[in-house]
């Protein structure tokens, strides 16, 4: 099964007045749809904008492995295990929550911020938490803790892309566009696949794409 979604389906959240634009993918916060609670290990897939100077305060998370990915900007992170750090474009974050952690994430820098933050179950909701940060990440990043890997696809216009089977592949265009079968993908949309196999992505432009392939718990 194959399922699209387009940017504009996204719910809204964060809070405009305060530089903070943020667009979910699944169910979050005052946007409950029963149908739409997760997929896979998938939790969140929010696309987040930071104004100069905007950011979370501190909060916390537990039992949750948390994969931020940015595009443009810089975000600087501050949690509660003692980790401060400034994460850029190509770098890619994670945070284990684990049996719990406190984090700040704010953009400090003089530029707008954007990134793509995902929260996924672990497979076991124990230990304690852990960070890390892969600076220019070019291949996959295995995330065991939730039976997951991550590719990070970057595609030249008319390339290919054979999507592996899985239990469950999810799609998210950061940049440029590409179809699946007849259907054009842009900027923000994402595409669930389910059981799948044999899909095939085209580049109509040069795209950069963020797919999960994971597996039933």
């Amino acid at each position: 099964m194959i399922r699209i979604q387009r940017a504009a389906e996204r719910y809204p959240g964060g809070d405009p007045a305060a530089g903070i634009e943020t667009r979910h993918a699944l169910s979050f916060g005052p946007h409950y749809d029963p149908d739409n609670l997760r997929f896979g290990a998938l939790l969140a897939v929010n696309e987040e904008r930071l104004a100069p100077g905007a950011g979370f305060d501190e909060h916390p998370h537990s039992h949750t492995e948390i994969v931020t990915w940015v595009v443009e900007g810089e975000l600087t992170h501050h949690d509660s295990a003692g980790h401060t750090t400034v994460v850029r474009p190509g770098d890619l974050q994670h945070l284990s929550a684990a049996s719990g952690v406190r984090h700040v994430e704010r953009n400090d820098g003089p530029a707008p911020l954007t990134f793509v933050q995902m929260w996924l179950a672990p497979l076991e909701p124990a230990g304690p938490p852990s960070y890390e940060v892969v600076r220019g990440l070019s291949d996959a990043y295995a995330l065991p803790a939730a039976g997951a890997v991550l590719r990070v696809e970057r595609l030249r216009a008319d390339a290919r892309l054979d999507l592996p089977p899985a239990d469950f592949t999810y799609v998210h265009v950061v940049r440029g566009e590409v179809s699946l079968g007849a259907e054009p993908l842009t900027p923000g949309d994402a595409a669930r696949l389910t059981g799948e196999e044999g899909s095939t992505l085209l580049a109509t432009t040069d795209a950069e794409l963020l797919v999960w392939k994971m597996r039933t718990p």
